[in-house]
């Protein structure tokens, strides 16, 4: 039998509930099999106020299969071993329920990049009436976060229902095949009645996500429905991304609408008029998003669907500026998110308007409500928590995280967040958070003006930071410590409540079965003909004794190098993958694993073989470790190429080799798009030392 829906125990009298209502809603019984088509584009608390980015204070088993020329998919969810002819687990189609006239119409506002700047939020540099009168007129939560920091990973996790690093699609634009039985909401949306459109972005990490929409385009409308019918309509709104941040060139000093020299900073940036500027700059853009929320909600107004219409408003992460997309902090994940009732379906809300609500939420849970609302059956794969409708659920006690691979840069870190205390597993902790991204670099002079004062010795401790080693694990009292600047871990008087998140932590990781322990060169390796996620539900994948490993690699402490060791002869590649990073963590106190290195040096995983030549330039090895490193860019396989450039990047930095070694390397070599990003920085380092650029 497969493994089930993973909630937590709720209490008896809650699952009867559930089970009842859901029972409710059904009225026949039956399974959707059907054709999909890939679409895909670019891309606080309540009062008193604590500045900016500051955090709170406070189907069923035996039904018959039927065919039906729709768009979705057959829901069978694989069991443990992958094989969907075995012990499958058939769910009953959404279309099987019947059309209900108390299927409200749901609009979803979505903005890009950034956390609660928002004057309903306490924001007091925020000038956002039009969402201030939307959370008058409905509810806030307090509590609201992206799983993922990053607009790939986070857009993923929600059009599947699924935590991305369950399905190992939880790194930044990457082309993921995830199991054809799992249907993305939208499609069982559609199977219930409801006219889906998405205006228009899609970002998906998925090599198969069909087209799960009626309409997804930059002309995606809900007027383009049948007349009576319910509908589903997503607008996204792009003037707080990332790419917006910085002031046009030439803008009017005197056009800010908050001056530069008024802007509260957060103490982890410099006070440098770049990044005053992006911060002013950033002010105006939510205005000018508050004003595009404005003319969408006008719009519902004068179709006359207000009153039929349950509307949220929330943005896909957290950011945009430094230290905020991309991080697991609060800066990175937490998320504005309101959510409007008219009075027709105002028995649904939690609480009346403008009241906070303290649950917490996540995106995973994001489809799982919608589905509720709609009338639709969850299916069992869903690993969401519906918040409304009638097939709510018990609270969460906190909301799982993950950052894996951004864009060229490789980074694993997963986390937890209750409703005071955030806990991080830094899992390279060998890598600093500020790594140089492209991307970043380029359009955010914050960024540059952040890392050149770091370069010139001109940051305090707080803000230097950033640029440096990151520690194995994190604990912040958010209530007291907003900015997350103050890291409790070592402190003795915490130990209870660190290891009380340690294991709830490790808890979530196995019980979905993270697949972020695998490295990306390994996937298709390891998965074969089927999924990774379906290779990391299988007992081929001993996921407990891999989050042991890893925890002892990352950990810093040479007490476990004899484990480590152990661990480089083991049979499997993913222990002895963490094995030499564990040595590579421990940089020359990993001595007496140097014969072991070299010997893997020789392994048929170009991962572990990358891995133990970096360990290897703190050994005296430096030459032996960058002819393998040489070698691994000639190799078929993009990530392991990728990940093979980080490593010359970094023994560059650390001292273990000069630039001159490096950029022989590298000279005369073409990559593909990202590796390129690593290529070009290196080869352009010289150039930037002498002309004294950043």
């Amino acid at each position: 039998m497969t493994r089930t829906y993973r909630f937590k125990i709720v209490a008896a009298v809650t699952a009867l509930a559930t089970i009842a209502a859901i029972a409710r809603n059904a009225s026949a019984r039956e399974t959707h099999v059907a054709k999909t088509g890939d679409d895909r584009n670019r891309g606080s608390l309540e009062i008193p106020f604590l500045t900016i980015g500051q955090a709170p204070a406070v189907g069923l088993p035996g039904d018959p299969v039927t065919v039906h020329g729709g768009t979705g998919r057959e829901w069978v969810k694989p069991p443990r071993g992958g094989k969907n002819e075995d012990s499958r687990i058939v769910y009953r189609s959404a279309k099987s329920l019947a059309r209900s006239p108390d299927q409200p119409n749901i609009l979803w506002i979505t903005s890009e990049d950034n956390s609660p700047y928002v004057g309903c939020y306490g924001d007091p540099l925020a000038h956002t009436p039009n969402l201030d009168r939307l959370a008058a007129e409905g509810v806030r939560y307090r509590h609201a976060f992206a799983n993922a920091p990053v607009c790939s990973a986070a857009r993923t996790t929600l059009i599947t229902g699924m935590y991305a690093s369950s399905l190992g699609v939880q790194h930044h634009r990457s082309r993921v095949r995830i199991p054809e039985t799992f249907p993305l909401y939208p499609v069982c949306l559609r199977e219930a009645g409801y006219y889906c459109t998405n205006n228009s972005k899609t970002d998906y990490n998925l090599a198969n996500a069909g087209q799960p929409w009626d309409e997804s385009s930059p002309k995606a409308h809900y007027k383009h429905r049948r007349t009576g019918q319910p509908f589903f309509a997503v607008f996204n709104l792009t003037t707080s991304h990332e790419s917006q941040v910085a002031p046009q060139a030439g803008k009017d000093p005197g056009a800010y609408r908050v001056p530069p020299e008024r802007i509260v900073l957060p103490p982890y940036h410099p006070d440098t008029p770049e990044i005053r500027l992006d911060w002013a700059n950033y002010y105006d853009q939510m205005t000018r998003l508050d004003e595009q929320v404005g003319r969408l909600l006008a719009d519902l107004e004068k179709a006359g669907l207000a009153g039929e219409t349950i509307v949220f408003y929330y943005s896909d992460h957290g950011g945009a500026l430094p230290r905020g997309k991309r991080n697991l902090h609060d800066s990175g994940t937490r998320v504005p998110l309101v959510i409007r009732f008219p009075a027709r379906w105002a028995h649904l809300a939690p609480a009346p308007p403008g009241a906070w609500v303290d649950r917490l939420v996540s995106f995973v849970d994001f489809p799982a409500t919608l589905l509720s609302l709609g009338g639709a059956a969850i299916p069992d794969n869903y690993e969401g928590r519906a918040f409304l409708g009638e097939q709510v659920t018990a609270p969460r006690e906190h909301v799982f995280l993950y950052r894996g691979r951004m864009d060229e840069r490789n980074d694993t870190a997963r986390a937890i967040r209750d409703r005071q205390f955030r806990y991080i597993r830094n899992y390279s902790p060998h890598r600093p958070w500020g790594q140089h991204y492209a991307y970043p670099f380029q359009v955010l002079p914050s960024m540059r003006s952040w890392h050149a004062s770091f370069a010139a010795g001109r940051c305090n401790p707080v803000q230097a930071r950033y640029w440096g080693p990151k520690p194995p694990e994190e604990l912040y009292d958010v209530a007291a410590d907003p900015f997350e600047i103050r890291n409790l871990a070592d402190d003795p008087r915490q130990a209870a409540r660190l290891a009380a998140r340690r294991g709830a932590l490790r808890a979530e990781i196995i019980a979905t079965r993270d697949t972020g322990f695998i490295p990306e060169g390994m996937f298709g390796r390891l998965a074969g003909e089927k999924t990774i996620y379906e290779y990391a539900q299988s007992d081929a994948y001993p996921i407990e004794r891999i989050v042991d490993l890893a925890d002892k690699a990352s950990s810093r402490d040479v007490a476990v190098l004899p484990e480590l060791l152990a661990a480089m002869d083991d049979p499997h590649p993913i222990l002895r993958y963490w094995g030499a990073v564990g040595c590579l963590v421990l940089q020359q106190r990993a001595a007496p694993a140097k014969a072991k290195l070299l010997a893997l040096l020789g392994d048929d995983s170009g991962d572990i073989r990358i891995v133990a030549a970096e360990a290897l330039t703190y050994l005296g090895e430096g030459e032996t470790a960058l002819e393998r490193l040489a070698s691994e860019l000639d190799g078929p396989g993009e990530h392991e190429v990728l990940a093979a450039l980080n490593a010359l990047d970094f023994v560059w930095a650390a001292g273990n080799a000069p630039l001159e070694r490096i950029q022989a390397i590298l000279r005369g070599r073409k990559f593909a798009a990202t590796p390129d990003r690593i290529a070009n920085y290196l080869l352009g380092q010289g150039a930037a030392d002498e002309s004294g650029d950043d």
